[in-house]
Formats: C-alpha cells, structure tokens, sequence
C-alpha cells in the first residue's frame, strides 16, 4: 500500500478512536424534554451549542435564569419480547420449558416451528 494512504488510514483511525475514548453521546430529545427548574448544570458560562452537545450535554436558551447547557434524564429503557418469530435470538437449547427459559430472564413462545422458542428480550427506548 502506498505510504500516503497508511498515513492517511492511520489520522482517520486515530481520530475514531479518540472520539470513542470520549464517551460521550448525543443526548436524544426526550432526554432533553426536562422541566427547567430540574437542569442541572453542565458547562460553563458562556459555554457554545456545539461546546455543550460534544460534552454530551442538551442545550435550550428559552428560559433565562436557568441553566442552558444541562444534563440529560438518563434514557429510559423497558425490555419486550419481539414479535417477529425470525428477530428471535436463542436464549436457550432444544426442549427447554417455558418456566426453565423464564428463569433465565428469556422469553417463551412456542410456536412456530423452527425458530427459537426461549429468546433473548430486546431492549428499546420508550417514548417520550
């Protein structure tokens, strides 16, 4: 390979890498859907959107005398079983009961045919 590109791949992997290191993640709108007497804040005065949103922070200007840039509500999630038989992930083996895969925090459904019938849960966001 040429030297240009490996320099190259390597800056680019380099800058990956460190934007992962960091951490941090965009906080969702409902994450930032707070009453504005409960912001805490999380920047500094005088601190940008951009500045703000990179330190994993929600940025709202609406209301004065109240924190701009905040921390986020922590994301709530809930666990549900899916209903498309092919999404299934095997959580168990060949001829577990329904009360076996259920002590192992899985789901049951048996029925149809050769797809798992203990499977994992999927965990989704819920709605704001």
């Amino acid at each position: 390979m040429d030297l240009k590109v490996i320099c190259m791949l390597s800056v680019i992997l380099i800058i990956a890498l460190s934007t992962l290191a960091e951490g941090k993640t965009l906080p969702t709108r409902c994450q930032c859907k707070l009453d504005p007497r409960e912001r805490k804040n999380c920047g500094f005065p005088g601190i940008s959107p951009l500045e703000c949103r990179k330190a994993g922070c929600c940025f709202n200007t609406s209301v004065p005398g109240v924190p701009w840039c905040f921390a986020p509500k922590a994301k709530k999630v809930e666990k549900v079983c899916p209903n498309d038989p092919h999404a299934r992930i095997n959580c168990g083996f060949p001829g577990i009961t329904a009360k076996q895969c259920e002590r192992k925090g899985c789901c049951f459904r048996a029925h149809p045919a050769d797809v798992p019938w203990c499977f994992y849960h999927r965990v989704v966001e819920e709605a704001c």
